[in-house]
C-alpha cells in the first residue's frame, strides 16, 4: 500500500538511554486502513518504538507525524484526544473496578463536561451523554464476547480475559490508530485465535488502523498488510510478510544464520512494498 497522505508518519526518530542507543534514525509510514505489524528479536526496540509513537517516551531526534500534524512534543493524553489508542505488553487495568468500569474509563477522553460547566451540563445533557456511552461500551462487549463477565472485577479474571479487557478499554475511545503491543503474549492457542479475529475484525468491519508488536509469527503472516523487522534499534526490512519472511538479513536476525549478500532481497538496503 503506499499513501502520499500516510495516517502516520515516522521520520528518522532516534532514542537513547543513558548513552546507549535504542533506536537508531527509525522511519517507516502507516497508511489508513493497514494492519502493520513490527517483529524483531527481544530487545531490538520493538515497545521504545511504539512508546515514542503513543508519547510515553520523546525521542533524542526525529519527527513522529499523526493525521498531518506533529505529535512528537505532546503528551500522550492528547494524542489519545486526537484519535489514538494502545494497550501495554504488562496489563494495566484497574485491578480492583469491574470490567465495565474499566471499559468506561476509555471514553473519558469523550466527555463533554468539567470543573466550570459540570454542574450546569449535569442538569442539561450529562445523563443522555452517559447513556450514549454506555451504548457504545455495550458494543464492545458484545463484539469481544465478555457480556459474562461485564460486572466482575478485573483483577479476579484469568490473564486471557484481562487482556481482552485491556483490548476493550482501547478501542472506547474508537481511536483511529490503535497500538497493540503483544496482545497475545501468554494466551493458549484457543485465546491466541479469537484474538487475532477480534484484531481482524476491528481492522476490517471497524475502519481502525492497527499497529502491532507480534512475537507469533503465525499471526503476523495471516493477518498482517505489511511488516517492519527491528533489531538492535534499526530497521532491517520492511514489506509484504512473505517478502520480509524470506529475508536472509531477518533470518539472520531470529535464527543467526549467515547472509549471503549476493542473494538477499534487501541488498543492505530497507525494502517497502
Amino acid at each position: 500500500m503506499n499513501d502520499k497522505n500516510p495516517l502516520l508518519e515516522v521520520r528518522d526518530v532516534t532514542l537513547t538511554f543513558g548513552g546507549v542507543r535504542a533506536l537508531s534514525n527509525v522511519k517507516f509510514s502507516v497508511n489508513k486502513g493497514e494492519l502493520f505489524s513490527i517483529i524483531g528479536p527481544n530487545g531490538a526496540g520493538k515497545t521504545s518504538m511504539l512508546n515514542c509513537v503513543s508519547g510515553r517516551y520523546n525521542p533524542n531526534q526525529g519527527q513522529i507525524i499523526f493525521k498531518g500534524q506533529d505529535i512528537t512534543k505532546l503528551r500522550p493524553n492528547d494524542r489519545c484526544t486526537l484519535g489514538m489508542g494502545r494497550t501495554f505488553q504488562n496489563l494495566a487495568l484497574f485491578s480492583h473496578m469491574t470490567v465495565l468500569d474499566n471499559i468506561m474509563v476509555g471514553r473519558h477522553h469523550l466527555l463533554k463536561n468539567n470543573f466550570i460547566t459540570g454542574p450546569l451540563y449535569w442538569f442539561s445533557g450529562a445523563q443522555k451523554e452517559e447513556l450514549t456511552h454506555r451504548r457504545e461500551v455495550e458494543d464492545i462487549i458484545d463484539f469481544l464476547e465478555i457480556s459474562h463477565i461485564r460486572k466482575s472485577v478485573a483483577g479476579t479474571l484469568s490473564y486471557g480475559l484481562r487482556k481482552r479487557v485491556e483490548l476493550a478499554r482501547a478501542i472506547a475511545l474508537r481511536p483511529d490508530l490503535i497500538l497493540l503491543d503483544e496482545p497475545m503474549a501468554g494466551m493458549n492457542l484457543e485465546e491466541k485465535e479469537d484474538m487475532a479475529r477480534y484484531i481482524n475484525d476491528l481492522n476490517e468491519e471497524w475502519g481502525m488502523t492497527v499497529i502491532m508488536i507480534e512475537h507469533d509469527m503465525g499471526v503476523v503472516m495471516d493477518i498482517s498488510h505489511r511488516v517492519m523487522v527491528l533489531d538492535f534499534g534499526k530497521k532491517i526490512a520492511e514489506g509484504l510478510p512473505e517478502e520480509v519472511m524470506a529475508d536472509p538479513y531477518v533470518k539472520k536476525a531470529y535464527l543467526g544464520e549467515e547472509v549471503d549478500e549476493e542473494t538477499s532481497v534487501n541488498d543492505g538496503k530497507e525494502k517497502s512494498a
